[in-house]
Formats: C-alpha cells, sequence, structure tokens
C-alpha cells in the first residue's frame, strides 16, 4: 500500500486534459515499473505521459532492446503515451538527464506532475534537498570539500549536511533518491509538482527481492543466457515482446557485440578529441586517452581509467559519447518525437497537436518543424545505426531504420 497518497484536482477549462509524466528507460520494463504505474493510476486516475531514453540510456550502454520494443512493453503494462528522450539528454549526467526529461514533459503542455520511485518516498524530503543543491552557500561547501580530494559524492553529502543537517543530506546516498532530487531540481520554478512513491522489491543494481528485480539483475541474467529465469521478473505482456525480439535476432543488445567498432574508433582520437566529453575540467581526458592506448577491450580500457573519485557510469558514458561524438545538448527540446500510444493517450496527443506542440510522429516532417529539430533527429537515427551493430543478428542493422519507423498504436 502507498502511505500519505494524496488526490489533487486539476483547475481546467473546457476539454483540456492533465497527465502525470514520467522520466524512465524501461532497460527492461519489469515487475516493479509495472508495480509503480498501477500505484500512480490508482491514485491519481490520470493517464501517464512516459519520456524514455532511446537506444543509449544513462549509464553509458546500449538499452537492452531497441526504444520501439521498449516502448511497447510500457504502453502494454498501462503507459498511455511514450515520447523517446533524445540521445544528448539520455546519456548524460543525473543532472542533464533530469533537465531533458522535464523540459520534454513541460513542453506536452498536458503534465501536471512529474512522478518517480524513490526510497524514501517523501517528495518535501527530496524538494528540500534539492533547494540547497541550487543554493550558493551549498556551492561554496562544495568547492571547499572537492579541494580535500574525496569523491563527488562524498563531498556533495558532507556539503548538504552543514546545511540541512544528517537526515536529509543521507538521503543523497541512495541512487534513486539521488534522480529523484535532480528531478526536483528540474521542476523548481516550472508549475510542475513532484510526486513520488517507495520503491519495492529490489535495490538499483541489487539481486531479486520480494519476487521483483532490477533491472540491472535482469540483464545480467539475459547477458548470461538465462532469459527464462529473467522473463520471471517481468510482466507477462512485456516478457511477451522481449521474447519475440530475442526470437528475431533483435535483443538482448550488448556493447560486446560491437567492441571491435568501439575500439576502432576510440583508436582514431587524438588525446584533445576527449576534452569535450571530460565535463570536469580535472584532465580525466588525458588518462581516457592513455586507457585507450592500452587497453585491448572497453571492459579493459574502463579499469585502467578507474579512480575512486570518478564512477564507473561516468567513465562509460564518456566512451560511448566519444565513440557516437555525441554534442552538448541544445538550449531547448526542439521536438518531442511519439514512440507509442495507447487508446487512452490518444486524446492527450490531439490536444497537444492543436496546441502547437511539435510532435512528431512521421520521420519525413521532422524538417517542417525547424534546422534543429532536423540537425539532432539526423544524429539520432545515425546513432541508431550504430546501435543496430549491438543485436545478435546483423540481419537488422542495415542503414536507416529511424527514418523507417512509425509509433506503436495500441
Amino acid at each position: 500500500m502507498v502511505k500519505n497518497c494524496n488526490h489533487f484536482v486539476t483547475k481546467c477549462g473546457g476539454n483540456w486534459m492533465a497527465a502525470l509524466g514520467m522520466i524512465c528507460e524501461w532497460n527492461p520494463f519489469h515487475l516493479g515499473h509495472a508495480w509503480l504505474l498501477r500505484e500512480l493510476k490508482r491514485c491519481y486516475s490520470l493517464p501517464v505521459v512516459c519520456v524514455m531514453s532511446g537506444n543509449f540510456v544513462q549509464r553509458g550502454e546500449p538499452a537492452v532492446a531497441e526504444k520501439r520494443a521498449r516502448a511497447e512493453m510500457a504502453l502494454r503494462c498501462g503507459a498511455d503515451v511514450v515520447f523517446e528522450l533524445p540521445t544528448v539528454w539520455a546519456m548524460a549526467s543525473a543532472e542533464r538527464f533530469a533537465r531533458g526529461g522535464v523540459a520534454l514533459l513541460r513542453r506536452t503542455g498536458v503534465v501536471t506532475q512529474v512522478a518517480f520511485g524513490s526510497e524514501c518516498g517523501d517528495a518535501a524530503a527530496l524538494m528540500r534537498v534539492a533547494a540547497c543543491l541550487d543554493g550558493e552557500d551549498f556551492r561554496a561547501a562544495l568547492q571547499r570539500r572537492l579541494a580535500g580530494g574525496d569523491t563527488f559524492a562524498v563531498c556533495r553529502e558532507r556539503a548538504a549536511a552543514e546545511l540541512l543537517g544528517e537526515t536529509d543530506a543521507a538521503l543523497l546516498r541512495e541512487p534513486n533518491n539521488i534522480l529523484g532530487i535532480e528531478y526536483c531540481r528540474a521542476l523548481r520554478g516550472s508549475g510542475i509538482g513532484a510526486v513520488t512513491l517507495p520503491r519495492t522489491g529490489a535495490r538499483r543494481d541489487g539481486a531479486a527481492s520480494g519476487g521483483i528485480a532490477s533491472a540491472s539483475e535482469i540483464r545480467r541474467l539475459l547477458r548470461e543466457g538465462q532469459p527464462e529465469r529473467a522473463m520471471a521478473f517481468l510482466p507477462p505482456e512485456a516478457a511477451e515482446v522481449l521474447r519475440r525480439e530475442m526470437a528475431q535476432g533483435r535483443a538482448p543488445v550488448t556493447l560486446e557485440n560491437c567492441e571491435r567498432a568501439v575500439l576502432a574508433k576510440l583508436r582514431t582520437l587524438r588525446e584533445e578529441d576527449f576534452l569535450p566529453y571530460d565535463g570536469g575540467g580535472e584532465g580525466l581526458y588525458r588518462r581516457v586517452y592513455r586507457a585507450v592506448r592500452a587497453g585491448t577491450s572497453v571492459g579493459e580500457i574502463l579499469a585502467l581509467a578507474k579512480t575512486k573519485r570518478y564512477p564507473m557510469a561516468r567513465l562509460r558514458r564518456m566512451l560511448l559519447a566519444a565513440w557516437l561524438e555525441v554534442p552538448q545538448p541544445p538550449e531547448e527540446v526542439p521536438y518531442l518525437r511519439l514512440l507509442g500510444a495507447g487508446k487512452d493517450g490518444r486524446p492527450l496527443l490531439r490536444q497537444m497537436q492543436r496546441s502547437g506542440v511539435p510532435v512528431l510522429t512521421k520521420p519525413a516532417d521532422v524538417g517542417r518543424i525547424g534546422p534543429a529539430a532536423q540537425e539532432l533527429f539526423t544524429r539520432e537515427c545515425a546513432w541508431t545505426d550504430l546501435y543496430m551493430l549491438g543485436m545478435p543478428s546483423l540481419r537488422w542493422s542495415a542503414c536507416g531504420s529511424d527514418w523507417k519507423t512509425t509509433p506503436i498504436l495500441l
């Protein structure tokens, strides 16, 4: 049961519809995700609009199944609309990931609350920490701590504890709390509220608990050739989609399948070519360049570059961004690419389109939205061509598939 699940009334005129928003990866869609969707609909009785990472995800990896398949899983399990979060935000730091997702949901014009799971289940506490992290006093305290050489995560928690106390600062120890805090930071001043429910079952990256496994555990089972054990942690509707993708040789997608292509690209780069992907201004790009010259696999490169100061996810994102040549995100979200919608989501789409929201349903129409949309979409299509190299079967890897696909309508 969800405690303190407050209903709210949205004031709206005419036939205007409101929706809850979610920022997600569904990599893959599992029983914990299904529980969260059910509880949100039970509590709020609103359609759910999802912004989902495309073919590459925030931990610096290709998604285990391609974006349309993952969108179909979510739609069959209760989501109403699924838009793609472009790679420039999907494969960025937690802060940029959150800001991109919130910006896209805000642009829909229908989302009144952004919902997410967290370890604490307390939106007010997460918002307090978010406000603290955006303050000048926090930034000064953080810089003092970083000068001592500890990891960013340790310094951030200790700086927050100076200003908020140990209880609120401790929220920064849990991965879903941290992402929720970034959502709250992006939501501040947006006019959109935050809703969080406590996560159930397995911890992120942990083993199964209470019949629910984390997405990372499910991916591990798939990589190790135990698909039926993995399927047991997916809703039947999602498992059916994943079985179909596997039978066709389209999943699981792994970085190992296209490792030679990644290494070939990385070895052509000069030291300064890694600088745009550093982000911290601490000379990490030099360390990564040396690791690329010495390593014979992606795993070995990561191991050579790793120190306690740099999380593995950051290093993976850096390597993958260099391979894909991912630029900085644009100032605004230029379009909302529709991956799929259910019957309860279609009225929302019509409302958005009547309001002038740049919903992209046909790839050929992207040029009408403007040059920024054309440029980003063209890059996204090229990244999809590289993503396809990670599929078990190369028969799906011909270029141009993103230009040919249309949304899934259930």
